[in-house]
């Protein structure tokens, strides 16, 4: 039987990695501004690391995208962007350097439910995914998004300012 446990955990990061695979292949722009390929540094191996993530907004800055931390202060990725904020994203095929900045609680927990508000079905399959049985309601949503250790907190993906007299002619 362990061997049908291997092969199920194969599957799973396999179907997990997909839409890396489909970034990597120039299809990002199958999967709609609704995903960004966020690729950051490892805080102990120095090496670039992928993930794809859903956006649940937009930031006041044009090219500015809301991700959340489904598992949290625990999601490796989450981790990462911590000890090394700058990063590259890609948004359909828009690519971007740019930061990473996690939201204060307060704002994280009110854009997680504005989120829900829109997209209800959609949030509720995402926490259940990630193990967050929660009850719907917008200050569920809220109390959740605004715990950074064990909720959903929301991170900002900035794009860097344009050098000096970039575009200029």
């Amino acid at each position: 039987m362990p061997t049908a446990g291997l092969a199920h955990r194969g599957l799973s990061r396999a179907l997990v990695r997909a839409p890396i695979l489909a970034y990597r292949c120039g299809l990002g722009a199958l999967l709609g501004r609704r995903f960004v390929l966020l690729t950051h540094v490892g805080r102990t191996t120095g090496r670039p690391r992928q993930v794809v993530l859903e956006v649940v907004g937009r930031g006041e800055a044009p090219g500015s995208y809301l991700v959340a931390s489904g598992y949290g202060a625990r999601a490796q990725w989450f981790r990462n962007v911590l000890a090394h904020p700058e990063v590259s994203y890609q948004v359909g095929r828009r690519r971007r350097d740019g930061w990473a900045d996690p939201l204060p609680s307060a704002e994280s927990g009110r854009r997680l439910a504005d989120y829900a508000r829109r997209h209800p079905r959609t949030a509720a399959a995402l926490m259940a995914m990630v193990g967050h049985d929660i009850d719907g309601s917008p200050e569920a949503y809220e109390r959740l998004g605004a715990d950074a250790e064990h909720g959903v907190p929301l991170v900002l993906l900035s794009p860097s300012p344009a050098p000096p007299g970039a575009g200029d002619p």
